[in-house]
This record gives structure tokens, C-alpha cells and sequence, in this order.
């Protein structure tokens, strides 16, 4: 069971994020601002944060800021009443995953959480499981049924980033940045003739598919 760790001043705000996450099934550890949460993360084993910014003694962009010096992995969600861009811009620049503001929706919040959880545990792992399909990001290989392909390494990249984030759609100005680098002389078209490759090579596998979405770009859509 997943253990999130909830830091906020407010009684109320605990109590009710508190009982949403328990009944979704998670461990819930509480604490009242940063220090105290800093204090719970050196005992603890948390799973992912829920932060809110505006605290006494240590607000959640400082936490946020020494938690990444240490920890460059542990998801971090931050829930703020704080609604103007350039606070949603400061926080991802100190280091948080994810931005939703009060009043609190139940249902994206839990969303977020799951989508926050699954990603770390990609990283974590350096490995995607879709069904009977496993790619190892150490090896850039796919195996399916005990059948183990190892793609050229642009290939395994692209592929992994699209698993990683099902239904969700990159540009290829995006994929071309992420897989060649901002200052690769390679052009666009590139992502294009690799993204054939995948499509081709997968072809009528039952887990996933790669769509190219018109005008847009592409993504991945898990089918098990």
C-alpha cells in the first residue's frame, strides 16, 4: 500500500485529504509545515507529498527546494490556494511534479496521484509492463512472451517516452528535443521515420499502439 505523506497548517485541509486518500486506500502520514515534514520523510518511508506552499517555519517551495538537493525522485503534488501563474511556475522551478489548486477536486486529485505514482515507479525501476510486454530501459530491450527484441537506442527512447505517459501526446518538435537534444542538426522528419519504424515493427500487437494525431503530433494508447 502506497504511504503519502500530507503537509498542511490547516486542521480542516489534513483532515479532509486525510479521508480522501484513505478511502482510496493509501497510508496517510501527516505534518503541519515543512520542518516537521522533513522530520517525517527522516523516519518514514512516504511514498509520494502532498504539499501545501503557504506554511509557518518552513513553507512548501523551501521544502520543496531541500527535498530535491537529496531526492530528485519523490513525487511531489502540490495543493495551494496560491492561483496566479507565476506561483504555479515558481513551484516547478523548485522542483515540484504537479500543481492543482484549492478548493480541492477529489477526483482530479486522486488522478493526479495515480498518474504522479505510476511515473516514479517507471523511474524508479527503469522498466514498462503493458500486459505480457516488458521494456528494460537498461538493456533497450522489449520482451513479449519470452521473445526479446533490442531496438537501436533512438527507437527504444522514443517508444519509452510514449509508454510512459499512455494518451498523452508529444509534438515531434518535443520528442525531437528530449531524444536528439535541443542542439542536434537532425530535423523533425527524423521523429517521423523512426516513429514508422515502431509502428511498423509493432504492428498488430495486441498490448499498445502508437497513433499520429493530425496536425498534432503523436501518442501512445495502452490496450490491456
Amino acid at each position: 500500500m502506497f504511504r503519502i505523506l500530507v503537509v498542511d497548517d490547516d486542521k480542516h485541509t489534513r483532515m479532509l485529504l486525510r479521508a480522501i486518500l484513505e478511502n482510496d486506500n493509501y497510508t496517510v502520514l501527516t505534518a503541519t509545515n515543512g520542518e516537521e515534514a522533513l522530520e517525517v520523510l527522516g523516519r518514514e518511508h512516504v511514498d509520494l507529498v502532498v504539499l501545501d506552499i503557504m506554511m509557518p517555519k518552513m513553507d512548501g517551495y523551501e521544502f520543496t527546494k531541500l527535498i530535491r538537493k537529496t531526492n530528485e525522485t519523490l513525487p511531489i503534488l502540490m495543493v495551494t490556494a496560491k492561483h496566479l501563474p507565476a506561483d504555479e511556475k515558481k513551484g516547478f522551478l523548485v522542483g515540484t511534479d504537479d500543481y492543482i489548486t484549492k478548493p480541492i477536486d477529489e477526483e482530479k486529485l486522486l488522478l493526479r496521484i495515480k498518474a504522479l505514482l505510476r511515473r516514479a515507479q517507471i523511474v524508479n525501476e527503469k522498466r514498462i509492463t503493458i500486459g505480457d510486454v516488458v521494456l528494460d530501459y537498461n538493456s533497450f530491450t522489449v520482451t513479449r512472451n519470452g521473445e526479446t527484441q533490442q531496438l537501436p537506442q533512438k527507437e527504444f527512447l522514443l517508444l519509452y517516452k510514449l509508454l510512459s505517459y499512455p494518451g498523452q501526446i508529444f509534438t515531434r518538435i518535443q520528442l525531437m528535443d528530449e531524444i536528439w537534444g535541443t542542439n542536434s542538426d537532425t530535423g523533425w522528419e527524423t521523429v517521423t521515420v523512426h516513429i514508422g519504424r515502431l509502428r511498423k515493427r509493432f504492428e498488430g500487437w495486441d498490448e499498445f499502439e502508437i497513433v499520429a494525431v493530425r496536425g498534432l503530433g503523436y501518442k501512445a494508447v495502452k490496450k490491456v
